[in-house]
């Protein structure tokens, strides 16, 4: 295998740093252990992300943040606040499409380097059992169509776990004890098809 050392860049929200779940069981973090695993040399990722963020508030961090001029990769996981905070899907789009134009640049317009996650459904969380779920659902499918829309656009990959999260309706111990965020255990799964795409596009080469 090759000796290259390969960098990892994670942008997002409370979704990337695994709120509520210890930082080295995130999924960028899982992810890195598992392509170390295969063999690949991966330093740890750089993880820019926070609780809370939209695509906006991480679209304008990005601004004021120093970065290297390149990455291997950059994966992108954002939305799930916009939605929450009833924000319009037509600025999503327009924040995704710069995020993505960033992404793609930081991996020197390698696009197949940069992996677009779809949002988790909250709304089948113990917390959201006060609110309209279905009305929650049936938002998220709305964004998650931006987010299909817009890898399509810029020959992204990207990569859905929206059904997979859907699963802690009845599977509990997908979910962190604050019963609304993801356990390692859900994590582990984001990490294995994020890995997965990392693989191929390294073997590919």
């Amino acid at each position: 295998m090759t000796k290259h050392h390969f960098s990892y860049l994670a942008l997002g929200d409370s979704y990337t740093i695994g709120e509520s779940v210890p930082l080295h069981e995130s999924f960028p973090y899982q992810a890195v252990q598992l392509l170390r695993k295969a063999g690949l040399h991966f330093s740890a990722p750089e993880i820019i992300a926070q609780t809370g963020w939209t695509s906006g508030e991480l679209a304008e961090h990005i601004l004021h943040t120093k970065l290297l001029e390149q990455y291997d990769f950059v994966s992108l996981l954002i939305g799930v606040n916009n939605q929450y905070r009833g924000l319009p899907a037509e600025d999503f789009e327009n924040d995704l499409g710069f995020l993505l134009k960033k992404a793609k640049h930081l991996t020197g317009g390698h696009d197949e380097r940069v992996m677009l996650l779809s949002i988790p459904d909250w709304g089948v969380t113990p917390f959201a059992s006060n609110r309209d779920r279905e009305l929650i659902s049936t938002e998220i499918d709305h964004f998650n169509a931006v987010c299909t829309k817009a890898a399509a656009q810029f020959h992204v990959q990207y990569i859905d776990i929206t059904a997979g999260s859907r699963k802690a309706k009845s599977d509990t111990s997908l979910l962190a004890a604050d019963q609304l965020h993801y356990s390692a255990k859900e994590h582990a799964v984001w990490a294995e098809k994020v890995a997965n795409a990392i693989r191929q596009v390294i073997l590919h080469r």
